[in-house]
């Protein structure tokens, strides 16, 4: 049985990652955008769009259907969105107000990839290890 104290500290993070998932991935399109605002191609600016919101896409969905995880699991997924959020903007906010390079897209065709990597890794992982410990029990 979970505690008082650690449900609450569970709600404060959950409500910081719904705060930061709808912020992180309208600053990422915003961004990329910004980027890409000389780039004539609306077609090739769309499928940027979705490539750039497919890991916020793929952490709310987590998000809908986590209600019935561990503690643990829910707890890494916020984290997650946290981490995952304050990264995309870092990466996404110095390339776009940055000086000007000549591959500007590059960032944006790697992010999300390693992002869904890590989605991947840290929720399956956790998910394991928190299974193991209600075995134990």
């Amino acid at each position: 049985m979970q505690s008082t104290s650690e449900l609450r500290s569970l709600s404060v993070l959950r409500a910081a990652a719904l705060i930061a998932l709808p912020a992180g991935a309208a600053g990422s399109i915003g961004f990329m955008l910004r980027a890409g605002h000389r780039n004539p191609s609306r077609v090739l600016l769309i499928l940027f769009a979705i490539w750039v919101l497919s890991p916020f896409v793929a952490l709310i969905f987590a998000t809908i259907v986590s209600k019935d995880w561990s503690v643990l699991t829910r707890t890494m997924l916020y984290a997650v969105i946290l981490v995952l959020t304050v990264s995309s903007l870092a990466i996404y906010g110095s390339v776009a107000l940055g000086p000007p390079r000549a591959k500007t897209a590059f960032a944006f065709v790697v992010v999300p990839p390693a992002s869904w990597l890590l989605i991947a890794i840290t929720i399956s992982t956790t998910a394991l290890i928190s299974r193991g410990r209600s075995k134990q029990r």
